[in-house]
């Protein structure tokens, strides 16, 4: 199984008027960078079955940016586990549910870097989530009941505008 977490791109400062912070959108800017850099990434994260994302306008705008650079036709749904105040765990029963599939969650930092982190099985992670990241891990799939499944590794770390890193130091 592979997880993509990706944190959405650089949003506006200010919430429209009336609204709250939910309703915050990605600024021209890095729609047009954020879809570039996940062109970029296209041929590395091949083929999802599942495009993930919290309910707010920034996330949900990121994962269509990706769906489109991935040419993806299949689900992009909109899952309240990946709300900022949601713990790590809340996501857990979902990527359970795809073991064995390729999927995508976007979400918000600091959430991103703490599934990173749980998922890897880290104390902290190293690497700053800045927006439009993308952080490719691959998890074993559970082989038996009560059995715990092997260790999850780090395919790639990649930040808009920098060098793709594949080991974390």
């Amino acid at each position: 199984m592979r997880i993509f977490l990706v944190r959405h791109g650089e949003a506006d400062a200010e919430a429209p008027e009336g609204l709250g912070d939910e309703a915050r959108a990605l600024t021209a800017k890095a729609r047009a960078n954020t879809a570039a850099h996940f062109a970029s990434l296209a041929e590395r994260i091949g083929t999802v079955s599942l495009v993930l994302t919290s309910p707010l306008v920034r996330t949900v705008q990121t994962a269509q940016l990706l769906s489109t650079s991935l040419k993806h036709e299949g689900p992009l749904r909109v899952h309240r586990c990946l709300l900022p105040d949601m713990p790590v765990g809340a996501v857990t029963p979902v990527i359970d549910e795809h073991a064995g599939e390729n999927i995508v969650l976007v979400g918000h930092q600091p959430s991103m870097g703490a599934l990173a982190t749980h998922l890897l099985g880290m104390q902290s992670f190293p690497k700053q989530v800045s927006p439009g990241t993308v952080i490719a891990i691959e998890r074993p799939d559970v082989t038996e009941p009560g059995v715990a499944p092997a260790p999850a590794k780090l395919l790639f770390f990649a930040s808009p505008g920098q060098q793709l890193i594949d080991v974390l130091q």
